[in-house]
């Protein structure tokens, strides 16, 4: 009798489990409004899965484990600018911005003396959005994303009255609209003192970013997010200088920055950078520093980009904030490419915003002119988004005679440490089996720049590889079978093994250039990325590429050490093996948009002697954005030669080798067709 009561009372708490589980799948994957949290979800299902594990014979028909699941759909849609998205490289100086305007003038082959009309603004510190107007009415809001795609929040952005949802007069039939979502400063602080301790937030652009994000559109909506325009990605109104879209802005109603001055020299931007600087604490929203950028829009499409930065713009940072505070203790890290970091463990600080806990020592070098060792007082210094190091010894308690001695093996596999030639930094010379650098390389792998599998960080890839459920980058896309183990870890649960996998697969479709740069090989940036993604249509290609020096070296702008890294990283047959299991699981494509055919289409260039009215950087640039490949030396490849003044040998080589001559008006005529 005592067992069937037992049952019974079962029964009806799975029966319970049964209906709670059902509805909170609903509410999470059909109506993006989750009421409880994923820990409290995971015990409902753990309970749940301990249950039928004890009493299989009592398992309803309606078991939650029974169900398929409700397919989950990505927070927001996905949504493709129409041009790419760009990031803007930092200046910290009078002599960064100087350094600016030559290099400016340097690409344009003009005189360093030629100054320009700059627009300077003040930088909001807020989140970017990308919005986009098809024939006045608003179309859609995208988040950056990764600068050529990102979420599109346009539901979130209705109520805030800065964004018009239709354009009232004069306008282009198709525009892409840049600006800042932002919080001011007084929103910001009536938003945290209305939520508890624990979720209130940092700073105002935190608060931004977290309102604009939720997937309750009402909380985007209740909160005081605002917009300021600060830039144009595409229009079909061709515009000559960006005040006369500004002009544009302010007639349909789209706030510009009040505080834009247009300056003619370095003086001018520093006499204004000043003032803001000075007056910053009035300023109603958080900056943190200016945006210079040239005003017309022809020589910036002549200067054009360089990796993700325009040359024709640059962040002006304020000066860096700093704190001091104790170094509790100093360890070793090994990272993905072998470098030994010292790294302090600091009595946590505040700076500007950001609790600052560890910093990195850099090399050993640097410890030693500076002093430093456990238990001192040093000076924090964090700008803007650089990452905070330690400036110089406020105070010595620790023993001045006692030094921080480098390591003569590395702490992790007992692999022999190097120093390499004209280098600072010491390296583990176990390049493929210390643990320390491969958990470095799958971290790099799945970081955001990379594959970006979101919820899927350093804490997770060193749980999944001390446990040996991930030994090599392939195994990331079989986690699928220890999800039994996985669940059974401390911190899992059935909402967060199924985020993951799902995030996983989500990132299986991957850019050639994206995909090189996960890979991790040392001094292979997004820039070596993307020369190789041009020399290389497929895997297979890059693979056959690596094994030639002599193609490598004829690739322009691909360095020395980037060469011999790639060979060295290609003839390692494991890593080779690696490649080759991932291309059979992702689906990898080129994300370039691909140029209407042009004169140089697919043709290799090689460039010789002094040109006139352009520098030798500019007419590469052009020649790449028409299409064609630049090379460094001639060989029967090399469909054509341009030559300027003093052309020398290689033009009478070329003429040997049958390869036709154009001088640099011919170069540009064919440009222009």
């Amino acid at each position: 009798m005592k067992k069937k009561i037992n049952e019974s009372s079962i029964k009806k708490r799975l029966s319970e489990l049964s209906k709670e589980i059902t509805k909170h799948n609903h509410l999470y994957h059909n109506l993006d409004s989750p009421k409880i949290s994923d820990s409290e979800y995971d015990k409902l299902i753990k309970e749940n899965n301990l249950l039928e594990k004890n009493y299989p014979h009592l398992i309803l028909n309606n078991s939650p484990n029974k169900l398929v699941g409700a397919k989950v759909k990505s927070k927001f849609l996905k949504i493709k600018h129409i041009n790419q998205m760009f990031s803007l490289g930092n200046a910290f100086s009078r002599k960064d911005l100087d350094d600016f305007i030559k290099r400016i003038n340097r690409f344009l082959n003009q005189s360093e003396s030629n100054n320009f009309r700059f627009l300077s603004e003040p930088k909001i510190d807020g989140l970017s959005l990308n919005l986009i107007y098809k024939n006045g009415r608003l179309v859609s809001a995208g988040t950056r994303g990764d600068g050529f795609t990102g979420e599109n929040v346009l539901e979130n952005i209705t109520q805030i009255k800065e964004i018009p949802l239709n354009l009232n007069r004069n306008y282009p039939d198709l525009i892409e609209i840049r600006g800042e979502i932002y919080i001011n400063k007084m929103d910001f602080e009536v938003i945290n003192n209305n939520l508890s301790t624990k979720d209130k937030f940092a700073n105002p652009r935190n608060a931004a970013a977290g309102s604009l994000r939720q997937l309750d559109t009402s909380i985007s909506h209740n909160r005081p997010l605002r917009f300021i325009a600060h830039g144009i990605g595409f229009s079909s109104k061709l515009y000559e200088n960006i005040q006369g879209f500004y002009q544009d802005l302010n007639k349909w109603k789209i706030p510009t920055n009040e505080f834009v001055k247009f300056c003619l020299s370095a003086d001018e931007i520093m006499n204004h950078y000043n003032i803001i600087n000075q007056n910053r604490a009035d300023i109603e929203f958080d900056i943190d520093g200016l945006v210079i950028k040239i005003d017309n829009i022809e020589l910036q499409k002549r200067l054009g980009y360089v990796g993700k930065n325009p040359r024709w713009a640059i962040a002006l940072k304020f000066s860096a904030e700093k704190a001091e505070t104790t170094i509790l203790d100093i360890d070793f890290q090994i990272g993905r490419t072998g470098a030994i970091t010292p790294v302090a463990r600091l009595k946590p600080v505040n700076i500007g915003g950001v609790i600052v806990s560890n910093v990195s020592l850099h090399n050993f070098d640097e410890i030693n002119k500076k002093n430093i060792n456990v238990k001192d007082i040093v000076e924090i210094e964090r700008a803007g988004d650089v990452i905070p190091h330690v400036t110089k010894l406020i105070s010595k308690k620790s023993n001045i005679n006692n030094k921080i001695s480098p390591p003569k093996i590395c702490p992790d596999c007992k692999g022999k440490i190097i120093r390499e030639k004209g280098e600072a930094i010491l390296r583990c010379s176990n390049k493929y089996r210390c643990n320390s650098q491969k958990i470095g390389q799958l971290i790099h792998f799945v970081s955001k720049k990379s594959l970006n599998i979101d919820g899927f960080g350093e804490k997770q890839i060193k749980q999944f590889y001390n446990l040996k459920l991930i030994k090599n980058i392939e195994d990331i896309f079989h986690l699928k079978k220890y999800k039994i183990k996985i669940l059974n870890l401390e911190g899992w649960g059935e909402l967060s093994y199924n985020n993951l996998i799902n995030a996983i697969e989500k990132s299986k479709s991957i850019a050639l250039e994206k995909f090189i740069y996960s890979l991790g090989i040392r001094y292979i940036g997004e820039i070596n990325s993307e020369l190789l993604t041009k020399e290389s249509k497929n895997l297979q290609e890059l693979i056959l590429l690596t094994k030639s020096r002599s193609k490598l070296e004829n690739i322009d702008g691909l360095g020395p050490k980037a060469i011999s890294s790639l060979i060295e990283y290609f003839s390692y047959e494991r890593n080779v093996v690696t490649i080759q299991k991932l291309e059979q699981i992702l689906k990898i494509h080129s994300s370039k948009i691909v140029n209407k055919k042009t004169f140089f289409s697919n043709k290799n260039l090689v460039f010789t002697g002094t040109l006139s009215t352009l520098s030798r950087d500019e007419a590469k640039y052009l020649a790449k954005s028409n299409g064609a490949k630049i090379l460094t030396t001639l060989s029967k490849n090399t469909d054509f030669l341009i030559t300027g003044e003093k052309a020398g040998s290689k033009k009478e080589k070329a003429k040997l080798l049958g390869i036709k001559i154009i001088d640099e008006r011919d170069f540009l005529s064919k440009i222009n067709q």
